[in-house]
């Protein structure tokens, strides 16, 4: 018999249980789907020199505008005073201190919504706009002095073509002119079409003035640092030749302010980035790998001396990516931050005997949505450190690590969830089927769980899939919750935070194992028997996409799916991404027409006829990393093969979805009613 799809808009009248249609209790009930426009979260904490002060980025959302905002408040390193700097219905992002802790540099749109660098004087909170641009500057750098700022603006560049377009007559009124377009990387998701031009280094000084541009070439550069006596910035770049088909082969180079030479510090194939100045200016630390066109590359931290030379890896033995390096003010030992097993941590690494330690962990709750573990700190002179603290229970607050002591020094949500309750997160670990790899992952259960119940049970997948999941409060899953599901969520061979032999167990041959992980999971929870092996669900985004289109046409075993920004055709991903390279040379290490076999056989598509499990695509409109003709393909596939299905577009939104709040709210509000409406149902 024909299966026919409902309707979206009917779908959603039929919902009876989802957290949007709860009915309200005078003192507490579960989360509602709305309840994420009252969500706050910090971000960027930014302690002072003297490590007596913080300031972090407090950010919010308009329920009215459908907008994100944030301001920048301070607090003192005990807790105390905590106040705003700025304020308002804008963006106010990126805090630097400088040296003598007097001034901070920002960016904001605070003035007439084009964002400008600013420089507030903490002494009287006067604030002085140094920027007035079409576009935004970035990655901000005092010098040691304080007297100038280093930073990063994109600078367009009109470009020869070869089209030979006549005049339009006077007073004429003709289409906008064709655009010409000969490079290999045109668009990026999130941006669209990429106008001409490259983001340069420029300086400007305290006394305002015109900012002068010190790069010119053809490349994006980014990182600028200064040298111990501001007569050098350093920084990474792509300037080879064929920067354009190996993007990754980063160099670290030394721009010389006197005469305004360029000197390349290292050269081995791979990338070299984020360069950071000891104290004393003799040595530069930095990261970077010997790229082997892997899909999956451990990050490393490297040091070497200021001309380049000596370059030694310090820390060898962790197996894990490394991010966000900072000296010691003695220059003995250099703080880091890595992701280990779900949790991001700040470790130490002394160049006196290469020993390391882990100081902090709990890192985490940037990522409001999912349960990424993203976080992010600063250190202080008297080694301080203020960071963004995270768990299942709330987004990211401020913490502060002193003396050895760990402290929470905000609880912006606690006005939301004194009277919202959250579900409760455990830890759970299994072995996968395949091969007996243990698998990590996570159980959320409903607000006022009963074990004694049966649930039905929602398998939620990350993307990347290079990506780590974690102990970050995430609110789709907490809503799924809410909703009356007990959520699964892991981390699957392919996962970062377990080292590059996990990570790479998909290399070449992604999808595939990583289901045995996922369906090994699913047998686990419903082992602990409060699962309804008859209410299974599946969802999941991006590379969680494509392993919700893998699993319905491997099993039958779900009751419904929702397969979001997936892939589905992994030839015309690779050609109509904005992502060529990494497809075609680290996923597959061979184009669609060398390895078409390949190509088709890891594909979604290739397993169509063996889907009967209700189907949903979900993706956003100007997606350009799973352009939405994945999804498309999936959708016309499914309708030929008649199995039920349906097609939920979000208008504007790119790859993440989220770009707007509103689209946390959509995506959330799609997939429970496509549950619910087939919860049950026999």
């Amino acid at each position: 018999m024909k299966k026919i799809a409902l309707p979206l808009f009917v779908i959603f009248t039929l919902v009876s249980s989802s957290a949007f249609s709860q009915s309200e209790s005078p003192l507490s009930s579960n989360l509602k789907i709305t309840d994420v426009f009252d969500m706050e979260f910090i971000s960027d904490p930014q302690i002072s020199p003297d490590g007596n002060k913080i300031v972090y980025v407090r950010n919010f959302m308009d329920i009215m505008t459908d907008q994100y905002h944030s301001n920048l408040w301070i607090i003192n390193s005990d807790g105390s005073n905590n106040r705003p700097l700025t304020q308002g219905n804008q963006s106010d992002y990126a805090p630097k201190w400088s040296h003598d802790g007097s001034k901070i540099a920002f960016l904001s749109n605070q003035q007439d919504k084009k964002v400008k660098l600013y420089v507030m004087y903490l002494d009287t909170r006067e604030t002085v706009a140094l920027t007035n641009t079409k576009y935004t500057p970035g990655e901000i750098n005092w010098s040691p002095d304080d007297w100038q700022l280093a930073f990063t603006k994109f600078v367009p560049a009109k470009k020869d073509n070869l089209l030979n377009i006549p005049s339009k007559p006077e007073g004429a009124k003709w289409n906008e002119p064709p655009v010409y377009i000969d490079d290999i990387n045109y668009r990026a998701d999130g941006r669209g079409y990429l106008k001409s031009g490259k983001k340069q280094i420029f300086t400007i000084t305290m006394d305002g003035g015109t900012a002068r541009q010190w790069t010119f070439s053809e490349h994006n550069h980014s990182s600028p640092v200064w040298s111990a006596d501001s007569k050098q910035i350093y920084f990474s770049a792509n300037l080879h030749k064929n920067h354009e088909l190996e993007p990754l082969n980063t160099e670290i180079y030394q721009l010389h302010l006197e005469t305004g030479e360029i000197v390349a510090l290292t050269s081995r194939f791979g990338p070299d980035d984020a360069p950071s100045v000891s104290p004393d200016g003799k040595q530069i630390a930095y990261l970077g790998f010997d790229d082997s066109f892997q899909g999956y590359q451990v990050t490393n931290l490297y040091v070497m001396k200021a001309d380049g030379s000596g370059s030694k890896l310090l820390v060898p033995k962790l197996d894990r990516d490394i991010n966000n390096i900072h000296w010691k003010n003695d220059g003995k030992g250099i703080y880091f931050q890595y992701a280990d097993k779900g949790d991001d941590k700040i470790g130490f690494v002394d160049l006196a005997n290469s020993k390391t330690e882990t100081l902090v962990n709990g890192m985490g709750g940037l990522s409001l949505g999912r349960p990424y573990n993203a976080g992010s700190y600063s250190v202080s002179k008297n080694n301080s450190f203020a960071f963004t603290i995270g768990s299942t229970e709330h987004p990211a607050d401020l913490g502060m690590w002193k003396d050895g002591k760990k402290s929470r020094l905000t609880k912006l949500n606690d006005d939301l969830f004194s009277f919202r309750k959250v579900g409760n997160v455990e830890e759970i670990w299994w072995n996968s089927s395949f091969d007996n790899k243990k698998i990590q992952g996570w159980i959320v259960t409903p607000p006022d769980f009963d074990p004694s119940k049966k649930y039905p049970l929602i398998l939620e997948i990350h993307g990347g899939p290079f990506a780590m999941y974690g102990t970050s409060f995430a609110a789709e899953i907490q809503l799924f919750a809410a909703a009356g599901y007990v959520v699964l969520y892991s981390n699957p061979r392919g996962s970062t935070g377990y080292g590059q032999e996990f990570g790479n167990a998909i290399h070449h041959d992604y999808p595939n194992h990583d289901y045995d992980d996922l369906m090994s999971g699913v047998d686990a929870v419903i082992e602990k028997g409060f699962v309804d092996k008859n209410n299974l669900f599946v969802t999941g985004g991006s590379g969680g996409g494509i392993l919700t289109a893998w699993i319905v046409g491997k099993t039958d075993r779900f009751k419904a799916a929702v397969s979001a920004k997936p892939v589905i055709n992994w030839v015309s991903e690779s050609l109509y991404s904005d992502i060529p390279i990494w497809a075609t040379d680290y996923m597959f290490g061979g184009k669609p027409w060398d390895v078409p076999d390949e190509y088709f056989r890891r594909s979604p598509l290739s397993l169509v006829p063996n889907v009967k499990t209700p189907t949903m695509l979900l993706t956003g409109e100007n997606d350009l990393r799973t352009p939405i003709g994945e999804a498309e393909q999936f959708y016309t596939a499914l309708k030929l093969e008649e199995v039920e299905t349906a097609l939920v577009r979000i208008p504007g939104a790119y790859h993440g979805i989220t770009s707007k709040p509103s689209g946390l709210v959509y995506k959330v509000a799609s997939i429970l009613s496509w549950f619910d409406h087939y919860k049950n149902k026999k």
